[in-house]
C-alpha cells in the first residue's frame, strides 16, 4: 500500500461525492433527521429519548453508512472502473483503505451533525461529556463503513448488497441490546450478542450517558475499532475486480 495512492482514491471518492447532492444530503443530514423524528415520536413522554436516544445515534450513522458503502463500491466495480484503476499501480488495500478514509470523513462530519442536533435541538442530556458521545458515533459509522466494504466485496448487485442486510445488520439492531439489555437475553442470544460489534456501540453510548469513563467505555471502543480494521483488512483480501 502507497500513501499517495491512497489519498488519491480518497480525494477521487470524495469529488464524486460533492458532486451528488442528494447522497451528501442523505449522509451529513438523513441520520439527524431520523433523531429529531424519533425524539418529536417521544416528546410527550419524558425521559424516554434521554434513554434511547443514545443508542439510536449508534444505530443511524452505522446503517445508512454501511448501506451507501456497499453500494458506492459495488457499482465501481460493476461499471468497470475497478478493473481499470487495478490496470495502473493501485493495488487492492489502497482502493480499499482510499474508500475508507472518504467515507470515514463523511462518517466523521455526519457524526458531528446528527450528535450536535441531537443535543442543542432534540435537548438530549447525557451525564458523560458530548465529546465522548460523538466519538462513539464516529466509531460506529467507522463500523458501518467498514462492514459495507466488506460486503461489497461478495455481492453481485446493488440490490444483493442491500441484502446483506438482514444478515449482518438486522440481527445486530435486534440483539444490540437497543429493545432488551442483553443480560436480560436468553442465555443462547446473550451469547450471540457478544459477537456483534453493534452491542459494544450500544453498551459504549450506554456507558456515556450514565458517565463511566472506565473500561466499560473504552473497551467496547477498542472493539468496534479492531472489528472495522479486521473488516477493512478481510476486504482488501476478498475485492474482485469486476463482477460477472
Amino acid at each position: 500500500m502507497t500513501p499517495a495512492r491512497t489519498l488519491s482514491t480518497a480525494a477521487r471518492v470524495l469529488r464524486q461525492l460533492t458532486h451528488d447532492p442528494r447522497s451528501v444530503a442523505l449522509v451529513l443530514i438523513a441520520p439527524a433527521l431520523l433523531v429529531g423524528l424519533f425524539s418529536w415520536l417521544f416528546s410527550d413522554q419524558p425521559g424516554v429519548f434521554d434513554r434511547l436516544g443514545g443508542p439510536i445515534l449508534a444505530l443511524f450513522p452505522f446503517i445508512l453508512m454501511f448501506l451507501i458503502t456497499s453500494v458506492t463500491t459495488l457499482r465501481e466495480r460493476r461499471s468497470g472502473t475497478l478493473e481499470r484503476l487495478m490496470t495502473t499501480p493501485l493495488g487492492k488495500a489502497d482502493f480499499i483503505v482510499g474508500y475508507a478514509l472518504a467515507f470515514g470523513l463523511a462518517a466523521t462530519l455526519q457524526a458531528t451533525i446528527t450528535v450536535g442536533f441531537a443535543v442543542i435541538v432534540c435537548g438530549l442530556s447525557t451525564t458523560g461529556p458530548v465529546w465522548q458521545l460523538g466519538l462513539v458515533a464516529v466509531l460506529d459509522a467507522l463500523l458501518g463503513t467498514a462492514l459495507g466494504l466488506l460486503a461489497s466485496a461478495f455481492a453481485r448487485t446493488e440490490f444483493q448488497a442491500v441484502q446483506f442486510m438482514p444478515v449482518l445488520v438486522f440481527p445486530q439492531i435486534l440483539l444490540g441490546g437497543l429493545f432488551m439489555p442483553r443480560d436480560q437475553m436468553p442465555d443462547v442470544l446473550h451469547a450471540i450478542s457478544d459477537w456483534l460489534p453493534l452491542s459494544y456501540a450500544i453498551d459504549a453510548v450506554t456507558a456515556v450517558t450514565k458517565g463511566d469513563e472506565d473500561w466499560s467505555l473504552w473497551g467496547p471502543l477498542i472493539v468496534i475499532a479492531t472489528v472495522s480494521a479486521l473488516a477493512l483488512a478481510l476486504a482488501a483480501a476478498t475485492l474482485r475486480r469486476r463482477t460477472p
